[in-house]
């Protein structure tokens, strides 16, 4: 029986002479928006069955590794260090498909960084992740957004489908570069193949697996190295979103001002968990764009004046840079 078929992890170690950087890409059977797109991926040429990691089925192609499952996305905690362990290759990024969900029900797709940076210690996370905690960023966010805007309007899904960046959220944990690519906002949405396949052709060229130039790898920059951090206003970032459209802006977390909770407390100051989403934010920002310059952007019209002020002493005090729309041309 080939290696491949038995299951068994051990060989597979064997084979694996050097400790590769892999892009695990990880989707989930109970989920249409997660294993449509998969499927698609899968139907692309290259692909081989990979070692099992546990019970959960892997394809490879070339540096690419598909993990498909039969559990919750949010709650898979550790993905990485578990192939790593298991395979001994190491995990460059990870990149999970998923399905959205809106109260507009509005058809979208989406990607967005993951973390719950602004929960105290004693609150349970509603999905995933732990509180005061957030994964690196993918550094593709921005080019892939701008990659599967010109996907979707090639494949007549715009207007229909919105094509945007979602604010940080959600789990599960990883100490990996991570970001969620969706497809929103309904099971009629998240079962259509268009979609699917608009999102299967992101990974496909985005990653390189056309045999073109991969997408969005920081250390391809080009000279191009500022990182907008986005700090305030609405999940779907709409103030930062016209930055990160245009060609070269790089993007790190995204905090809406629901993951900055502020408190005026009068001569006390100002407390709640904001200063602590910040730091995390930026930290874990940091560590995904090595030598990047980050600058962070901030949604004006979402603060009370108290807040911003609060916010601009806060990056003053941190060296955190402020940058303006035109500081990222």
């Amino acid at each position: 029986m080939p290696w491949f078929l038995t299951g068994r992890l051990t060989t597979f170690r064997s084979l694996t002479f050097s400790r590769n950087m892999v892009t695990l890409v990880v989707a989930t059977t109970i989920d249409p928006a997660s294993i449509g797109p998969a499927s698609a991926l899968l139907s692309m040429p290259g692909w081989h069955p990979g070692p099992f990691l546990q019970d959960m089925a892997s394809f490879v192609n070339k540096d690419v590794r598909l993990l498909k499952h039969d559990y919750s996305n949010v709650k898979e905690d550790h993905l990485d260090k578990r192939w790593e362990a298991a395979t001994g290759e190491v995990v460059d990024e990870v990149i999970f498909l998923s399905r959205h969900t809106a109260a507009s029900n509005r058809p979208a797709l989406t990607i967005h960084p993951i973390g719950v940076p602004h929960l105290r210690e004693d609150e349970v996370p509603p999905a995933g992740g732990k509180p005061g905690w957030a994964a690196p960023p993918n550094a593709r966010m921005g080019p892939w957004l701008r990659l599967l805007k010109g996907i979707a309007e090639s494949h007549n899904l715009t207007p229909e489908f919105e094509v945007t960046l979602e604010a940080t959220h959600h789990g599960p944990l990883t100490d990996s570069p991570t970001m969620f690519v969706e497809i929103g906002s309904t099971e009629e949405y998240w079962k259509r193949q268009d979609a699917a396949q608009a999102i299967a052709l992101l990974v496909w060229k985005g990653l390189g697996l056309d045999g073109g130039i991969p997408v969005g790898d920081w250390r391809r920059n080009n000279g191009k190295n500022k990182i907008l951090l986005g700090v305030g206003g609405g999940h779907y970032v709409p103030r930062h979103m016209d930055i990160i459209l245009k060609d070269g802006v790089w993007v790190g977390h995204l905090l809406s001002s629901y993951s900055l909770p502020m408190e005026d407390n009068g001569e006390a100051g100002v407390g709640g968990t904001w200063r602590e989403a910040i730091k995390v934010a930026y930290e874990v920002t940091k560590e995904a764009f090595p030598g990047g310059e980050i600058l962070a952007h901030l949604d004006q019209k979402s603060f009370k004046s108290w807040q911003k002020n609060a916010i601009l002493g806060y990056l003053k005090e941190k060296n955190i840079n402020v940058g303006k729309p035109q500081d990222f041309r």
